[in-house]
């Protein structure tokens, strides 16, 4: 970027949006750290490396964006998780499959797991040939106004950027890093009054 010039990216305030619940999702309540690691050896041994792709989601509140995240169980807090980033948008934060509203923009970043451990790095290590996971991060554009019908057994939270920063212990590294990440924009709250 010559001359320091920063992308714009338009972001609407929070009450913009309506949020709504729809039934539960099933969550794996009592599985322990090694049936998740066994499970985890099981799928890769099966189908090969996983791919994760998750949505950045902005938007305005108090003139400082905010970061929308889902929150499980009250201290697990996750970025949405998308196969097919606008249909599987529609269909966890939607109130319709139709609703394809979703812009979906650049790759801002990936992070990958060498093994069936629960470390995760922004770079691949070179010895490592065979990673066992990768996760894509994708910036989401919202329209000015949408509905998110959120499963009842998660919240879905907006977040300071700037607590969210290297947080690593709330957040864990992928959503810690987020910000530095969209440090490459400028942020726009498009009069829409």
């Amino acid at each position: 970027m010559a001359g320091g010039n920063l992308d714009v990216l338009d972001i609407y305030p929070l009450n913009h949006y309506y949020f709504g619940s729809k039934e539960s999702l099933p969550l794996k309540e009592e599985e322990t750290l090694d049936h998740r690691i066994q499970r985890f050896k099981f799928n890769y041994n099966t189908h090969g490396i996983r791919t994760c792709v998750q949505a950045v989601l902005l938007v305005d509140l108090f003139k400082h964006p905010h970061l929308l995240l889902l929150q499980v169980r009250h201290s697990l807090y996750k970025l949405p998780e998308i196969e097919c980033l606008r249909r599987k948008l529609s269909s966890k934060l939607s109130m319709s499959e139709e609703d394809d509203r979703w812009e979906v923009g650049e790759c801002l970043g990936m992070w990958w797991r060498p093994d069936f451990e629960t470390l995760i790095y922004p770079v691949l290590p070179p010895n490592i040939k065979r990673p066992k996971e990768c996760t894509k991060l994708f910036l989401v554009r919202l329209p000015e106004s949408c509905k998110f019908i959120v499963p009842k057994n998660l919240k879905l939270i907006a977040v300071p950027l700037c607590q969210v920063h290297e947080n690593f212990k709330t957040y864990g590294p992928i959503i810690a890093g987020v910000p530095q990440l969209l440090s490459k924009f400028s942020y726009n709250t498009p009069d829409t009054d």
